[in-house]
């Protein structure tokens, strides 16, 4: 069968070719890993592990192996991926050492955070804690937490691009807080138990991102757009456009999560995502012509003169001096890839 992402995953296998080597006949366990972050892992594991003769193999943890064998058939059945099935706050410990653990399982989920804050901020802490455990008991060589950019808080108005060493915070009274406090948390909690137990913890602050598998159906804008371009428009802007965003294409996003695991820094986090900022009413503009021939776009509210505009956009100086991060595919043609994607999907 032709992966239709065979021209990306040979782009992320590329740009990590000399990373690879250390998995070789390896075991690898995810969780999260029937997400969007969490398939791309996945496609471009699997995609090295073939290319590479790798022998290398994954356990993923998941809540529901039946709707992923729908989603992905091929990575369902591909013979160096196995399932456990669990929740993350509680499943079992499974049998025997796995040498690299990436925790990337998260309900980023707008609605939840609104609705059951409690849920998500109970789910993220236990969900880390435990996942830590398992990789002290399965004595880990190198363990991945995917955290977040809301860990800043409200990005200060003086700041175009935030740093990892911006010390702001959301406000812990606000009850919609509850995601980026549990990421904060997660945090500590790897700062805890990399002292105390000797793990080799690296931390991925992830952004905005845009790529197949991104749903179109919840709060991300850039999904939104997407979706509405799709069913023949109007792009529908909920606000005045004024925001501002950066989005990394998610092939450049494996890239970036890999090398971060193997060649990070432990105890250091890494800011993921591009720098390149647009506003909301700009990158809608930009979906609308990534479709032929362009649809409409509609923006429901009018801008307040004078008003700063809120920003969430990443400094990624240490990814790029550091590890030699960047951003390899541009925004225009992250959109014509997303698209055409969805489009043969729907076929």
């Amino acid at each position: 069968m032709i992966n239709r992402l065979a021209s990306d995953l040979d782009h992320v296998l590329a740009h990590t070719i000399d990373l690879w080597d250390e998995l070789r006949g390896q075991r690898l366990f995810i969780t999260g890993g029937t997400g969007f972050f969490g398939c791309w892992l996945l496609e471009s594991f699997a995609w090295a592990n073939d290319k590479l003769g790798l022998n290398a193999s994954a356990l993923v943890l998941t809540r529901d192996i039946e709707a992923f064998k729908h989603k992905a058939p091929h990575l369902a059945s591909h013979p160096a991926i196995r399932f456990q099935c669990g929740d993350v706050c509680n499943f079992d410990f499974p049998v025997g050492s796995f040498s690299y653990v990436i925790h990337a399982a998260t309900d980023a989920s707008a609605q939840l955070n609104t609705e059951q804050p409690l849920h998500m901020l109970d789910t993220i802490i236990n969900g880390t804690r435990h996942v830590l455990d398992m990789a002290r008991r399965c004595e880990a060589r190198k363990v991945l937490l995917t955290s977040s950019g809301a860990i800043y808080g409200k990005q200060p108005t003086y700041l175009t691009h935030v740093p990892e060493g911006y010390s702001g915070g959301p406000d812990p009274l606000d009850p919609q807080a509850a995601y980026a406090e549990g990421k904060r948390t997660a945090e500590l909690l790897t700062a805890l138990y990399a002292r105390h137990y000797n793990l080799r913890l690296k931390i991925a602050r992830c952004f905005a991102f845009v790529g197949p598998y991104l749903p179109l159906d919840i709060h991300y804008a850039i999904g939104n757009f997407i979706r509405d371009g799709l069913h023949g428009g109007p792009i529908r802007v909920n606000g005045d456009g004024t925001p501002y965003r950066s989005y990394l294409y998610a092939a450049d996003l494996a890239i970036w999560l890999w090398t971060i695991l193997f060649k990070g820094e432990a105890g250091r986090p890494y800011n993921v995502g591009s720098a390149e900022d647009l506003t909301i009413a700009e990158l809608a503009e930009r979906v609308s012509n990534a479709f032929a021939p362009r649809v409409e776009v509609k923006i429901t509210q009018v801008a307040q003169p004078g008003r700063a505009s809120e920003r969430y956009v990443p400094d990624v100086t240490r990814a790029t001096q550091e590890l030699d991060l960047r951003q390899w595919v541009t925004l225009s043609d992250s959109l014509q890839r997303t698209i055409l994607w969805h489009r043969t999907t729907i076929q």
